[in-house]
């Protein structure tokens, strides 16, 4: 009952304004994928952090006790990737509706309704009378055998150019909503990009395939979100990961840094005992 009553909202929300609703449904699912994985970190540091509390050999007191490296909730990258999936949701439809148009599956039936994504409301409303009328529309308007040929192709071309694409603007717009210079950015690309990239590579083409072959035309973002839900848990801790990565090789060159200066003052030191003062 709860999904067939969240199913007519849907729907209804759809047909009025179908950017809008993509957009609202892609940001909730991609804030709900970053709450996923930042409980997953803190839950994975919790539990490293008790096995180390209870570790019979005493942590050195030089060093932080493990209980405090767990990480806080962060609702400030929750609502970046809120904002990320919001953005990308309209812009992922049209792509949808590209490869819809541009590698058919089934031939083409003289009935069919455009099913256009941003189209006005009249011809949304004139898409519905006629699928309750029974006549085919755009997700289920098209007879003969499924092409697999072009279904290849379009999962192709989805990962050939929306993946990299995605990637890079995820990569760059979180950099930017995080307050990175431009040489930061370009190093946390450097860093992620190619490690991501293939493990999109490995995950995400069996899931086109049942989005493209399955699922109509206005449920294809919602349901890229709903399995992106564990994806963005993998990048959300990449994108986390490359964060500690930066710091802490921005810390070991302010300790080289600090450990040169001291190597300088003491060789000076020792040239002026020598009575030969060194100059830099």
């Amino acid at each position: 009952m709860a999904a067939a009553a969240v199913g007519r909202v849907y729907n209804q929300a759809f047909d009025r304004s179908p950017a809008g609703t993509l957009a609202i449904t892609n940001g909730l699912l991609s804030g709900v994928a970053d709450i996923v994985a930042q409980g997953s970190q803190m839950t994975l540091a919790y539990r490293d952090a008790h096995q180390a509390d209870s570790s019979p050999t005493p942590a050195p007191k030089t060093k932080t006790r493990p209980a405090e490296t767990i990480p806080a909730y962060d609702p400030v990258r929750t609502v970046r990737f809120i904002i990320f999936g919001t953005m990308m949701g309209p812009f992922l439809a049209r792509w949808n509706h590209f490869l819809e148009r541009r590698f058919p599956l089934r031939p083409s039936n003289p009935n069919e309704v455009k099913a256009v994504m941003g189209a006005p409301i009249v011809q949304n409303v004139q898409s519905a009378m006629i699928k309750r009328a029974g006549a085919p529309t755009a997700t289920s308007g098209r007879s003969g055998n499924v092409s697999l040929a072009a279904l290849a192709k379009r999962v192709g071309m989805d990962q050939a150019c929306m993946a990299p694409f995605g990637l890079v603007m995820f990569l760059g717009s979180m950099g930017v909503m995080e307050g990175r210079s431009t040489p930061e950015i370009r190093e946390k690309f450097s860093n992620l990009f190619i490690p991501a990239i293939k493990a999109n590579w490995t995950v995400w083409p069996l899931i086109q395939v049942v989005n493209f072959r399955f699922m109509p035309l206005a449920y294809r973002v919602p349901f890229q979100a709903s399995c992106g839900v564990f994806w963005t848990l993998y990048i959300s801790l990449l994108n986390s990961g490359g964060t500690k990565v930066a710091a802490t090789a921005k810390k070991k060159e302010e300790e080289k840094v600090e450990v040169s200066a001291k190597e300088r003052e003491e060789v000076r030191r020792v040239g002026e005992r020598l009575g030969r003062p060194q100059t830099y």
